[in-house]
Order: structure tokens, then C-alpha cells, then sequence
């Protein structure tokens, strides 16, 4: 499992005082980083293999401005070609958000999905857990 800290800005709010609900996609975009380390070492834009094909966010608990975000990032499956990215957001103890990205190795020149074997898919093994840590 991969782990970050978001430290709320300011601007992350909205005018009831909570954080905006369009951050918590982004922030688990952000997190989604480390796992994408795994694929392209320097992040390079040029060497990209993954795609995105779905997301989804639920909403379980307010977050407020001045208190870090804990963004857990793991996989829930792990497929041929494809996986499911779960990440949860945890603000003071509370699991406040939850999602899935589902990701494919993907060659864009190509137009077709890889499969993911070898070295990479034991590292996204070691990341694979069965659910939430609520």
C-alpha cells in the first residue's frame, strides 16, 4: 500500500467550509503517482502505458481545512491487462472518502492493451489487498 499526505489549502474549500468534493478525484489522481512509478520510473509523458478507463468517488464523511488527508492507495484486482485501483482519503481517523480507478497497460501505438507479467506484476502484487481498511 502506498501512502501520501495532503495538507488542505485554503482554496481546497468550499463556501460551507468543507473541502470541495472536485478535490478528493484530483487528490486521488495525485496519489495514484507512486503506483504509476511502477510502469514509468520518471513519470515521462513520452514512455506512458496506462490508461484510464473508469473512476468512481463515494463520499463518507465531511473534510475540513486544517487537517492533513492520509490518501491510501492500493489494488483490489489485478487482471491480465487491467486492475482496479482502490484508494481511501482519512482525516482524523475517519475513512471520509473512497474510489476506484480502473487502470489498463496499454501500448498507445499500438492501440492495444499488454499484458502485465514479470517483475511488474509482482510489484503490483505486493500492493494487492482485499478491501477497505474501513
Amino acid at each position: 500500500m502506498f501512502v501520501r499526505t495532503i495538507e488542505p489549502a485554503f482554496y481546497d474549500t468550499d463556501a460551507l467550509g468543507h473541502i470541495n468534493n472536485t478535490r478528493l478525484p484530483a487528490w486521488f489522481e495525485l496519489a495514484r503517482n507512486d503506483l504509476f512509478k511502477l510502469f514509468t520510473p520518471d513519470l515521462d509523458p513520452k514512455k506512458w502505458q496506462l490508461m484510464l478507463a473508469r473512476i468512481d468517488v463515494e463520499y463518507r464523511a465531511e473534510m475540513f481545512y486544517g487537517h492533513d488527508i492520509e490518501i491510501r492507495t492500493y489494488l483490489s484486482r489485478l487482471g491480465n491487462s487491467s486492475f482496479t485501483v482502490t484508494q481511501e482519503a482519512h482525516q482524523n481517523g475517519v475513512m471520509a472518502g473512497f474510489g476506484n480507478a480502473i487502470m489498463i497497460y496499454y501500448d498507445h501505438q499500438e492501440k492495444c492493451s499488454i499484458p502485465i507479467d514479470g517483475e511488474l506484476r509482482d510489484a503490483l502484487t505486493a500492493h494487492l489487498r482485499d478491501e477497505p481498511s474501513a
